[in-house]
């Protein structure tokens, strides 16, 4: 019994249907199952860092590849770096400003904080660059370095903080400290996942 031409249409119309149907299904399926395994390796890692929460919430919004100990220290210390940058610009301009009205101990509190949030920028940017070129003979050396420059951008954060203590001017002591208290907690996060990548012997 011959088919209709207008049946046969609408079988192959199904069939195809079908095959686009199950070939978007089977692309689908990578990237819902690699997703939860980034996650998966955010959240233990971030477990035991100064500010868990932030780590999970920064890294979880990190763009880039991190998929191994390495990969989510250096996305730590570019957060860090690009909050310090926005930081150290803020300030940058808040000090240049015409016409601010602030005391001598003000500005001279400002000042400092310039110098020593421009300086954090600096160790971090060195951080960042010791992270991208990890070599396997030179592991432990640099791996020092970047430990140390890391704890330096921190430390020039604290100091900032620290010359804003007993000074007047609510407004502008209060803008400045809650600036540079944020980026210390990812600073201090992204040098405790130097520290475990220092301790996983650079795994990849």
């Amino acid at each position: 019994m011959a088919h209709h031409p207008f049946c046969l249409l609408i079988n192959l119309t199904l069939a195809f249907q079908l095959i686009i149907f199950f070939s978007y299904f089977a692309s689908a399926r990578t990237p819902t199952n690699a997703a939860p395994q980034t996650q998966d390796l955010v959240r233990s890692s971030c477990e035991h860092a100064s500010y868990p929460n932030i780590c999970v919430r920064t890294l979880s919004s990190y763009t880039g590849p991190a998929k191994t100990p390495k990969d989510l220290a250096q996305a730590a210390v570019k957060v860090s770096l690009s909050r310090a940058k926005r930081v150290s610009n803020y300030l940058a301009q808040v000090n240049e400003a015409k016409g601010l009205k602030i005391s001598k101990r003000q500005r001279g509190a400002l000042k400092d904080c310039v110098e020593q949030i421009s300086e954090s920028v600096e160790e971090l940017r060195q951080t960042l660059s010791e992270l991208k070129h990890l070599r396997v003979e030179t592991f432990r050396w640099q791996m020092s370095n970047a430990e140390t420059w890391a704890s330096a951008a921190l430390t020039y954060e604290d100091t900032c903080l620290d010359g804003f203590q007993g000074v007047d001017g609510k407004k502008l002591k209060s803008d400045v400290k809650r600036k540079i208290r944020n980026v210390g907690k990812v600073t201090s996060n992204a040098l405790y996942m130097i520290n475990r990548l220092d301790e996983s012997r650079g795994r990849a």
